[in-house]
């Protein structure tokens, strides 16, 4: 591999190093604690929001670099009118989420309306977003907590229960058979998929990988997914949370790479005008980035009262920077029009580990808000300065 080649194939998987690298860092400060399946598990649990905020949060970031900053406040407002209706109207548990979910997407069409139709620039409309359902959050839960610990069948299904994990069907003692075997076809269709498309595009003389560094990739992902489920065999299996991240994931990871809608945000985000001139809504382009911003925050708006097994006035506090930094360090672009669902999840899991570690570490609250600053800074740094060719301007 000569030197050019080398240099493109660590810039293509800068992040996946630094995630192996901090992985090994924290795992020797811990002990090997880090890698525990209990702590495995609670990675998914606890960063379930992450990925799926991070998922939407991709789809505005790519029509231009822009954000929403009202995610964490919506979580907290659809959340906090999914406890009460379950809790004191004593609303069924189908109908709550069907509530929850069409709330959620009226909220983001409401913005989107703004965003989209009227221009008004996006960081302006979700930063009222923010402070309006925040402040409806506290209204609608007079300032309490409202506790939803009787709702099981919504705490269990979201992934907030003692019960929250998929039933092993094989009964081993001390593993989870069903996970394990969960795994082993993950880790198969994964395979599958990955020699079928570089069939594909050997046949149409696309330009592919070399042959050594496609089946060490390929070879290298297939046994982490096995690992992940093997450890998740050792604790109680696999979260019903996870099996929502799963969903967002393929779901907005197949629409990003293989539908015209999905081609229409990278579009938009490399040249809005030219978009247009070729024929395509940009208009629409945005209404479907907002609004689907809205339904994804009602989602986690379920599994985070789900997780805590209650609403406060308080919850979903800084949600929209984990999912914003997520999107940076994962890979997506300051400008827009750059950015895959797989590389907001790495982002999701370094943010997730860089939490967890240092929690296992006792480091201060204060002090991992500083080192998650630092790693987004650097993660937009690297993003920028790479495209200008390695160099910094100055002015003057």
């Amino acid at each position: 591999m000569d030197r050019t080649k080398a240099l493109d194939f660590a810039k293509k998987y800068t992040m996946i190093i630094v995630l192996i690298l901090v992985l090994g860092f924290f795992a020797i400060c811990t002990g090997g604690s880090i890698l525990l399946p209990m702590n495995v598990s609670s990675l998914i649990s606890q960063n379930a929001y992450v990925f799926i905020l991070a998922t939407g949060m991709l789809l505005c970031i790519l029509t231009g670099g822009n954000i929403d900053l009202s995610v964490g406040s919506v979580v907290c407002f659809t959340g906090a009118v999914g406890a009460v209706l379950m809790t004191k109207f004593h609303v069924p548990f189908i109908v709550t989420v069907l509530c929850m979910f069409v709330l959620g997407t009226a909220i983001g069409a409401f913005q989107a309306f703004w965003i989209a139709f009227v221009r008004i620039p996006p960081f302006i409309v979700t930063l009222a977003g923010m402070l309006i359902f925040r402040g409806l959050s506290n209204v609608v839960l007079d300032g309490l907590t409202v506790s939803i610990k009787e709702c099981t069948t919504f705490v269990n299904v979201f992934g907030g229960g003692a019960n929250c994990y998929i039933p092993d069907i094989f009964g081993i003692p001390g593993f989870n058979g069903t996970c394990m075997l969960v795994g082993a076809i993950g880790a198969a269709i994964f395979l599958g998929m990955q020699i079928k498309t570089r069939a594909e595009r050997t046949k149409k003389n696309f330009e592919v990988e070399g042959a050594a560094i496609f089946w060490t990739k390929t070879i290298l992902i297939a046994a982490v997914i096995l690992a992940f489920f093997f450890r998740l065999s050792q604790h109680k299996g696999i979260p019903t949370v996870l099996i929502w991240v799963l969903i967002v994931v393929l779901v907005y990871g197949y629409i990003t790479s293989n539908t015209k809608t999905g081609r229409y945000f990278y579009a938009v985000g490399g040249n809005e005008k030219a978009t247009k001139l070729s024929g395509i809504n940009t208009n629409k382009v945005y209404f479907l980035a907002y609004t689907n911003m809205g339904l994804l925050s009602a989602l986690a708006g379920m599994v985070t009262i789900a997780r805590l097994t209650s609403a406060q006035p308080t919850y979903g506090q800084n949600y929209e920077m984990d999912a914003i930094g997520s999107c940076f360090i994962g890979g997506a672009s300051a400008y827009g029009g750059i950015g895959t669902v797989p590389g907001v999840i790495v982002g999701a899991v370094l943010m997730g580990i860089i939490n967890l570690g240092m929690s296992l570490m006792g480091v201060d609250q204060n002090m991992q808000k500083v080192v998650k600053g630092l790693v987004l800074l650097a993660a937009v740094i690297f993003d920028v300065v790479s495209k200008r060719g390695g160099k910094m301007i100055s002015k003057g």
